[in-house]
């Protein structure tokens, strides 16, 4: 003889699994067009799987889209920013110890005799000597001196020897992507190629100020960025601008979207362009891609 709680399991089974019709009747001649079966279980499992669905597909599409982008902390602009000057601070202080190391070895080297001390001075830039080198010039030498000094009396260009001024500048790369076509100033390629998948996140490359967007029928949606130090970079072929003219971007920061827009785009890819004081320079002397 079943027990009580066979009965209320076994009842608690046959009620989730009874199926109830739900019928659609045409109002008019009460016939009825058209109607289907469905129990407890069933109904829940459903719910369970479209739930499941529509998590698995808004899941997909914030991780293969530029939309996760725009979500509240994904790659935080301020984060990236924090950890390139972390590690540039790091690479100052190794830096910096291996100086302080080399300079505590030519201390020790001098005091032992083993290097004499005009020789530091090739071996350690740290070391200063008030020793004075009176080393007679031969007639060639001073002629040539002569003749240097008097052409580059009014070269001012001596005075900087680095005509890009990048200390502090960490140059991002625009996009992931591979190089299709280099930097070649004697066909007037001023850029790169970077071939990306469509519709990928292109970035700012260093902080700046957007001074133009438009539409041109050869680069298709062109967006340009002024930079510090003289610097302008130019982003074309896009699908979309995520910018307007005027807005402040920080480096890193996603202003447009990868295209194929253009007569003389023959793919998804982004050409990128970097200009120093009016004058092309090659990106890949800056930006490792």
């Amino acid at each position: 003889m079943a027990t009580k709680q066979q009965k209320k399991k076994k009842s608690f089974w046959h009620r989730i699994r009874f199926k109830y019709k739900l019928s659609f009747i045409n109002e008019s001649t009460l016939e009825e067009v058209w109607s289907f079966r469905l129990s407890q279980l069933s109904a829940f499992a459903v719910i369970v799987l479209f739930a499941f669905l529509l998590v698995g597909v808004t899941s997909f599409i914030i991780i293969k889209t530029p939309i996760r982008n725009y979500l509240p902390g994904y790659l935080d602009v301020e984060v990236r920013r924090e950890i390139i000057n972390n590690a540039l601070r790091a690479d100052s202080l190794e830096r910096l110890i291996e100086i302080q190391n080399l300079y505590l070895e030519n201390v020790g080297n001098i005091l032992s005799g083993n290097i004499s001390l005009d020789s530091i001075r090739t071996i350690d830039s740290t070391a200063r000597t008030e020793a004075d080198y009176d080393i007679p010039r031969s007639r060639k030498e001073a002629e040539y001196i002569k003749t240097f000094e008097e052409d580059e009396k009014y070269n001012l260009t001596v005075l900087n020897p680095d005509p890009f001024p990048t200390d502090g500048l960490f140059f991002y790369k625009p996009v992931d992507g591979i190089i299709s076509s280099s930097y070649n100033a004697e066909i007037r390629h001023y850029g790169v190629d970077l071939v990306a998948s469509l519709r990928a996140s292109v970035l700012a490359t260093l902080d700046g100020t957007v001074v133009f967007i438009g539409f041109d029928p050869n680069m298709g949606n062109v967006i340009q960025v002024q930079h510090k130090n003289g610097f302008i970079s130019i982003y074309k072929h896009n699908e979309l601008i995520l910018k307007k003219v005027g807005d402040h971007v920080a480096a890193g920061e996603a202003i447009a979207i990868v295209g194929n827009t253009g007569k003389l785009s023959t793919g998804p890819h982004l050409h990128f362009e970097l200009w120093y004081k009016g004058a092309p320079v090659n990106p890949e002397d800056f930006i490792v891609f």
